[in-house]
């Protein structure tokens, strides 16, 4: 059986707004950020599809965004952290 799971997650501290995400069977199938800087974020998009939640919050939590204390990549991990 196939497991989906679809996640809205409302950032906060960042230039984006909301983050969709959508997992099957443990793994990554689309992330979808709305607002923030569009290239990035879909490059960021591009990057993670395909990978476990936890192996992408290992290597994106706790990354800043000039003097804030968050970042658009640090605030999927905190969206991931919520699904797993």
């Amino acid at each position: 059986k196939i497991v989906i799971m679809k996640h809205s997650y409302k950032t906060c501290g960042t230039c984006s707004r909301q983050i969709e995400i959508e997992v099957e069977d443990g793994v990554i199938k689309s992330v979808e950020f709305m607002g923030g800087c569009h290239g990035n974020l879909q490059g960021i998009g591009a990057l993670v599809k395909g990978l476990k939640p936890e192996d992408v919050i290992s290597r994106v939590e706790g990354i800043k965004c000039g003097n804030k204390p968050t970042s658009c990549p640090d605030q999927l991990a905190q969206a991931l952290k919520e699904i797993v």
